[in-house]
């Protein structure tokens, strides 16, 4: 299936099990910051240094992007080990992020993937830390003290439990594991999200302000940035889960049509009277034959004349398989997630029960149809 064209986040640096890794435009902007505000701290602990004591702050620089880098591997080699299929690792103006095509189905996998990244860094600031035990150069044992305080506030800041950070992640699967809902995790998430932000700014800035403390122009804008991204984060939690519940009030099967299956290599008169998906040797649809169409097939031909003449591929994301039974209003999320990651809908897409069989099609219309009636507001009589 062709996916439409998009445009590579920033400069791919490597790959890892197959999964791109890319550092973003906006990582640029970062490290100028922070070689600017921690140069002159690094040229005041050490003055003999001079103006290598910016090289010195890029250096730090290196080294966050190194924690940044091992915190999404973690995420991505955990989500491939549980099943999630893994689309890219970014490092970009907020630290980074790993970006899935396609999530695992329980909460158990989803906490595992959420936790090991706080935990990584975890295992960094624990390795700094031994390595400050040991007899190190001046720059060296800065460098090194500031990487490990660096991983051990990344680690326990990720764990706050909120969204956007990986402790939001475990507060929904935490919900999710308690009562089989994941929109409800999500929403209570997004929630706790707000909540930590406030107590973010309460903490790191109003409550200094009144105790008379003067706080620096770059403190009060790096906490004003963090509590944006999170402020944002959370209410963009809290807004997916109430469209995923809304799409969740829409049976599959209001929308689906019946299909039939049959071999690629059938004959056209082998085909039944009924829509049907062309399966390949290896499992997967190779197209669609609309019903009625073997008609076009003399009937003294439709015995020698192969079922694929009258295949139809059609364009954009026409295949969808279920993670679960095909009977629950999620899987009309199943379908809006994969068309909303090829930001187009087909104008027929099969779906395939989890064991790659085929539960019927539905047609683009009755799709965007069942979407805008999900979401129309709800009016009390």
């Amino acid at each position: 299936m062709a996916r439409t064209p998009v445009q590579a986040p920033g400069l791919r640096i490597g790959s890892l099990r197959g999964v791109p890794i890319f550092i973003g435009r906006s990582w640029l902007l970062i490290a100028f910051v922070i070689v600017v505000t921690f140069g002159p701290q690094v040229r005041n602990a050490l003055p003999d240094l001079g103006g290598v004591a910016y090289v010195v702050a890029f250096a730090y620089v290196v080294g966050l992007l190194i924690s940044v880098l091992v915190h999404e591997a973690a995420h991505a080699l955990a989500g491939q080990w549980r099943g999630f299929e893994v689309h890219q690792i970014v490092a970009d103006l907020w630290g980074g992020h790993t970006s899935f095509t396609r999530e695992g189905t329980t909460a158990r996998s989803s906490a595992i993937v959420a936790v090991v990244g706080p935990l990584s860094n975890a295992v960094l600031a624990v390795i700094g830390y031994a390595a400050l035990q040991l007899d190190l150069p001046d720059v060296a044992r800065l460098l090194t003290a500031a990487f490990t305080w660096a991983n051990a506030l990344v680690a326990a800041f990720n764990l706050l439990p909120g969204f956007p950070l990986d402790g939001g992640h475990l507060v929904e699967a935490a919900v999710w594991g308690a009562t089989g809902n994941r929109t409800k995790g999500t929403v209570i998430a997004g929630w706790c999200g707000r909540v930590v932000t406030l107590v973010i700014v309460a903490v790191l800035l109003v409550w200094p302000l009144i105790n008379g403390k003067t706080l620096s122009l770059v403190s009060t804008i790096w906490v004003v940035l963090i509590a944006s991204f999170m402020w944002f984060g959370a209410s963009a939690a809290i807004a997916r889960g109430k469209v995923t519940g809304q799409l969740g009030t829409v049976p599959l099967g209001d929308i689906l049509r019946p299909l039939a299956a049959a071999p690629v290599g059938s004959s056209v008169a082998e085909l039944p009277p009924h829509d049907t998906v062309l399966m390949g040797d290896d499992g997967q649809p190779e197209g669609f034959v609309v019903a009625g169409s073997a008609m076009a097939v003399p009937m003294q031909n439709r015995a020698s004349t192969p079922a694929s003449a009258l295949l139809i591929r059609p364009s954009g994301p026409w295949v969808v398989q279920l993670e679960d039974d095909g009977n629950s209003g999620g899987d009309l999320n199943a379908l809006v997630t994969n068309a909303a990651q090829h930001g187009q809908v087909a104008e027929r897409t099969v779906v395939l029960q989890r064991d790659g069989q085929p539960l019927g099609w539905i047609a683009r219309d009755d799709l965007i149809r069942a979407v805008q009636s999900a979401l129309q507001p709800r009016r009390n009589p």
